[in-house]
Parts: structure tokens; C-alpha cells; sequence
């Protein structure tokens, strides 16, 4: 297209970035807003779109823990928000500007609940999510020789809240453990008692994911996610050790062999006798060291119109 093809500008343009500009509430007034513009310009089929928002916006925040002495931790945040058929969009600013009202204030489920109470009136919507997900440091003591280290946790909250203005709350939480194989220790067994030759079994860096649903009027602490998983799993892999507790480690293994059938078993009887938790849904992955493949099971409680053990993102569960 040549300069002869292009429409004649109104006015000279100015190519001078002006530092001294301030935007007044007039000039604001005038300017362009394309997200609230009418159901005509809707692109594509005008239906409802149940989740839009940020995803992976940052900043450091105060963590609530079960000893009342809040953590600071840098925290990824994504909101979200249902969108009525007829509107075009909804001012993605807001959610980033409505969370930081409360960065000052101390991570909770009550906190989220707070600022979906406010996302619903903001973006003028019938229902709402957050997640945001840290990492959790809890000192773990080794197994014999007294030292420690810190170990680190994948933990989320979550909050929702519908149309009927009901709110949900719920802490996902990675655990990492060893799982030793039983059929593998049997067969080693087996080879040194019928031919006195030396084998090995053969254990992983193994994963459980539990998503669990805060009961109504209850709480659950990152740490309490960390002691069920340790009571069902307890080979957690270790921070500090010395080779006292790598021997521990071994005789741990050897007493809590376990398929990852197994694995998602014992995660479960420690969730479903908790009281604070309502629903859950654990999805287990073992990476195997026999073969090229990943050994892999979900469960959850079964509730009717509950959490569901539709888990498919098991590349996910690599550590």
C-alpha cells in the first residue's frame, strides 16, 4: 500500500512521550472502554464464560500457620470470575486491584472470602475463585542423628463462592515420599534365601496431591495437610541425614513398603477420619526405577456432587 492509499490524518500526531501529562477526572471520563461495550460487539457465540481473570500475578504476603506466627512467603495468585452471556468482558485490572487492597493482611480462607464477597460486587458477578499457591516451609528433624532441615511444601488455598453467595474453602497440598515396592522386596527375599544371591529392591521418589474441602466452620493448616499424609505414607524423604539416617531411612522403607494402590489408600483413611475435612479427592504417582513409566492411582470420597477423581495431569506430579 502506498502513502497515496492511506486515509489523511485529522492532525499531526505527536511522537513525544509527555512526563508532565496528569490524568484528570475529566480527561478519564473520556477515555475508551472496550471490555464494557455492548452485547453487539461480542466476538464469537454470545454464551456465558465461567472463569476469566489473572493467572500468576506475584507479590509477598503473610501466611497464617497453626502456631498463630504468620509466615512471609512470595505468593502466585489467579482470580477469576464468571462472565454473563451479554457483556463483553470485564476490567481484568480490578482483580489485581481488589486482592492488593488486602496484601497487608494475613492469608486465610477467611481472608479469601473476604475478597470474593468483594469480587462479586467489583466486577458485578454472580460467582468467583482464588487460588494461591506458596511454598511452606516446615523444619523437619532427621531420623537418628538429630539434625534438621527445612523442608518445602506446594500448598494452595482456594476459596469460591456461587451464585446462592455459598462459599467453599479448600488447601491443596503436594507430599513427597519414597515407596518402596513389596513385590520387588519379595522377590529379592527370595532370590537370597533360594540361591544366596544379593539383590536390591527397587523404591522411587514418589508424589501424592490431596485437594481437601474445609468443613464448615473448621480450619486446616498446611501443617495439618503435612501430618496426615506423614501418618498414612510415613516414608516422607528426608532434608538432613548422616549415615545413621540413611540406615533409619532403609528399615523405614522396609516397614512401609507400599503400591501406589496402597499409597492412595492409606492418604485416604487419614482424610476421611478427619472431621475438619468435608471432601478430598488424592492423586498418587510413583516414578518407577524398574521401568520407563510412572505408576499412578486416584481416589476421593465420593460424594454425591463432590470432588471428583478426574486427576489426568499426572506429568504434574514429577519431583
Amino acid at each position: 500500500m502506498s502513502r497515496a492509499d492511506h486515509p489523511p490524518r485529522s492532525r499531526d500526531l505527536s511522537r513525544r512521550y509527555d512526563r508532565s501529562f496528569r490524568a484528570d477526572d475529566a480527561y478519564r471520563a473520556t477515555l475508551p472502554d472496550m471490555q464494557n461495550k455492548d452485547a453487539s460487539l461480542i466476538q464469537g457465540a454470545n454464551v456465558p464464560i465461567q472463569h476469566v481473570g489473572i493467572s500468576g500475578f506475584r507479590l509477598p504476603m503473610l501466611v497464617a500457620t497453626r502456631d498463630a506466627k504468620p509466615l512471609p512467603l512470595e505468593c502466585t495468585i489467579t482470580g477469576s470470575v464468571s462472565l454473563a452471556a451479554d457483556r463483553k468482558g470485564i476490567n481484568m485490572s480490578r482483580i489485581m486491584r481488589t486482592f492488593y487492597e488486602f496484601k497487608d493482611r494475613v492469608l486465610s480462607h477467611e481472608l479469601l472470602e473476604e475478597i470474593l464477597v468483594r469480587y462479586k460486587k467489583d466486577l458485578d458477578c454472580s460467582r468467583a475463585r482464588i487460588m494461591v499457591e506458596f511454598r511452606y516451609p516446615i523444619l523437619q528433624k532427621s531420623l537418628r542423628s538429630g539434625l534438621e532441615g527445612w523442608q518445602y511444601y506446594r500448598a494452595v488455598l482456594e476459596g469460591t463462592i456461587d451464585d446462592l453467595d455459598r462459599l467453599r474453602r479448600y488447601v491443596h497440598f503436594d507430599f513427597v515420599y519414597s515407596s518402596a515396592c513389596p513385590c520387588s522386596a519379595e522377590l529379592t527375599e527370595h532370590a537370597r534365601e533360594e540361591r544366596s544371591a544379593y539383590g536390591i529392591p527397587h523404591s522411587q521418589r514418589s508424589k501424592a496431591r490431596v485437594v481437601a474441602e474445609v468443613a464448615p466452620g473448621r480450619v486446616l493448616f498446611v501443617e495439618d495437610m503435612k501430618e496426615l499424609c506423614l501418618k498414612g505414607l510415613q516414608t516422607e524423604t528426608q532434608v538432613m541425614v548422616k549415615r545413621e539416617d540413611e540406615q533409619a531411612f532403609a528399615e523405614l522403607n522396609g516397614a512401609y513398603s507400599k503400591f501406589v494402590e496402597d499409597a492412595a489408600r492409606v492418604v485416604y483413611e487419614q482424610f476421611d477420619a478427619d472431621a475438619r475435612v468435608r471432601d478430598f479427592v488424592i492423586a498418587c504417582s510413583h516414578l518407577e526405577s524398574l521401568h520407563s513409566h510412572d505408576a499412578v492411582s486416584v481416589i476421593n470420597k465420593g460424594m454425591p456432587s463432590g470432588l471428583s477423581a478426574d486427576f489426568s495431569n499426572f506429568r504434574d506430579l514429577i519431583c
